[in-house]
């Protein structure tokens, strides 16, 4: 085969997969925002999720949103970590793109209390007793705040505490 044959070939494959990409973009399913090609997890809450056969790489468009891990048993599992929508993509040895979805992060919905004062947001987890809870968009004070403490009792709980 000659070397402009072989970009011909190419081209054609090219031009092939444009157009199923373009029919796929434009299917009412993709459009609405349906499920198909989507993954939903909640701020700060695990899932796991079950890879096609040979994924030997996992990308993560923006892990600020989202983490990844892969396990054995054709498990992965995603932690929602911020606010958002990125997207994951799953590679085998080669390459070869075997799945690819849109990953969007919510907040948590259930025993939730929000409370403003004024233009400030303080988020609390309320099982059954409220307690202050972490959440990107709180006011500074309360998120530097409930941050601190949450540090310091992780830190107690870990014994990695220097007491004297």
């Amino acid at each position: 085969m000659s070397g402009g044959s072989r970009i011909d070939a190419w081209m054609r494959r090219v031009a092939r997969m444009a157009v199923v990409a373009a029919a796929l973009w434009m299917s009412p399913a993709y459009a609405d925002g349906a499920a198909v090609g989507s993954l939903s997890l909640v701020l700060d809450q695990a899932r796991l999720v079950k890879l096609p056969e040979r994924v030997a790489t996992i990308v993560i468009g923006n892990p600020l949103i989202a983490d990844a891990t892969l396990q054995p048993g054709g498990l992965m599992v995603m932690t929602g970590k911020g606010y958002g929508t990125t997207n994951l993509i799953a590679l085998d040895r080669k390459g070869d793109v075997l799945l690819e979805k849109r990953v969007r992060v919510s907040g948590p919905s259930l025993d939730t209390v929000v409370v403003y004062k004024g233009v400030n947001r303080e988020t609390y987890s309320c099982t059954p007793t409220c307690a202050p809870r972490i959440v990107p968009g709180d006011a500074e004070a309360f998120f530097a705040q409930t941050l601190a403490q949450t540090t310091t009792l992780n830190t107690q709980a870990s014994g990695m505490s220097n007491s004297k």
